[in-house]
């Protein structure tokens, strides 16, 4: 089995420095605390080695290069992903090595997948399922700096509009969340990262960029503005609450563990967690 490592492998909750911890008042006795900040590992190359196995032709290719390359294929590899007639879960002790699967259509257009990923939660590894993602391997090596070496694979349809790929086991911190990072590789869209993790669609959250995000950053009175949009959706509930605190650290960490360090993502990721913060810390007065 693949496996990406789960660091880091505890929420932590720092007290000191950076990572200074935040008091969350709660309905009990107690406090939860929260780190003030997430924390970004020091970036590390994506491996030349991942990439040559993917696509030998972009050998030598500046990556950057390839990644924009990548965004302008984002239609035809989604169309491909789209055609698979796929269970979203297969029972972990009947996993096959390689699973013949329908075309809904075929297309001459579409780039059909290279892999399955059964991915399953190395925080729930009694779990007898495992979540099933196509992917194409290029998209991931270009991206990924801790996803291991994925074995050459170039799937064809067949003429009865079968193909058969190939099926890799795959450990990571979190399969659900694993689902947001999918979307985005192939989309880039970071209303949706908002959205997937659990924030209300709003006109702020509209065809958001990473000038929007690293604007509403320094802007005190969007992040509270975004903040009691939060507070309202959830009705101040500090369960509901936790739970989207849950959701983001899983993403965190998927992120971490898949060597993810694309810095209009992590701008994102910390957006999520200053809206969230401010949405607590108004619920929690409310509370008295």
């Amino acid at each position: 089995m693949f496996q990406v490592a789960s660091h880091p492998s505890a929420f932590a909750l720092h007290s000191h420095g950076q990572y200074a911890a935040q008091p969350i008042p709660q309905q009990q006795s107690s406090a939860v605390q929260l780190p003030r900040n997430l924390a970004r590992p020091k970036p590390t190359e994506v491996s030349r080695d991942a990439l040559y196995a993917a696509a030998p032709e972009l050998d030598g290719v500046p990556l950057e290069y390839i990644r924009r390359g990548l965004r302008a294929q984002a239609q035809p590899q989604l169309s491909g992903i789209n055609a698979l007639s796929l269970p979203p879960s297969l029972p972990r002790s009947q996993l096959p090595s390689a699973l013949k699967v329908h075309l809904r259509s075929l297309s001459g257009d579409s780039s059909y997948p290279t892999h399955l990923l059964a991915v399953s939660s190395s925080k729930s590894a009694s779990s007898d399922h495992v979540h099933i993602f196509p992917i194409h391997a290029i998209t991931f090596a270009a991206s990924c700096a801790r996803l291991p070496v994925l074995p050459p694979s170039s799937p064809a349809p067949s003429a009865n509009g079968n193909i058969t790929i190939p099926v890799l086991p795959l450990s990571l911190p979190s399969a659900e969340a694993f689902t947001v990072v999918h979307g985005y590789l192939y989309t880039h869209r970071l209303d949706s990262v908002m959205t997937a993790l659990g924030f209300p669609s709003s006109a702020f959250m509209q065809n958001l960029t990473h000038q929007t995000v690293r604007a509403a950053m320094q802007s005190p009175d969007t992040l509270h503005q975004l903040s009691v949009l939060l507070c309202q959706h959830t009705s101040g509930n500090l369960r509901t609450l936790m739970g989207l605190t849950a959701r983001i650290k899983d993403f965190w960490q998927d992120l971490v563990g898949l060597g993810l360090y694309e810095s209009e993502l992590w701008d994102t990721l910390d957006l999520a967690w200053e809206i969230l913060l401010g949405s607590l810390n108004l619920a929690a007065a409310s509370q008295h």
